[in-house]
């Protein structure tokens, strides 16, 4: 008991305290504040490894058709839905409500 007294009168143990309390609730870099960096640290990073894989389709995707044209002419009809001139094309839709 008579440490604990001697706790709660010493200075440096207020000062401590305090600056405890300050840098957890008060600061611009509080654990809240820690926590939402954190979570948008995550979701950064996410958005960063879906962009590199998007990146890397689209560069293979141009080194082929860049390089073949047999596969030019197989993109462009089935992205684009290009035609020749003495050709038609029909867009077939399925219904997904079955």
């Amino acid at each position: 008991m008579k440490r604990l007294l001697y706790l709660f009168k010493n200075k440096f143990f207020w000062v401590t305290a305090a600056f405890v309390v300050w840098m957890i609730f008060f600061d611009k870099n509080d654990l809240f504040s820690q926590y939402q960096y954190h979570q948008q640290l995550s979701k950064l990073k996410q958005e960063r490894d879906f962009y590199i894989k998007q990146t890397d389709a689209v560069s293979k995707d141009l080194d082929e058709l860049t390089s073949n044209p047999a596969k030019l002419e197989k993109f462009a009809r089935e992205k684009y839905l290009m035609k020749k001139d003495n050709e038609d094309v029909f867009v077939i839709v399925n219904d997904k409500s079955n």
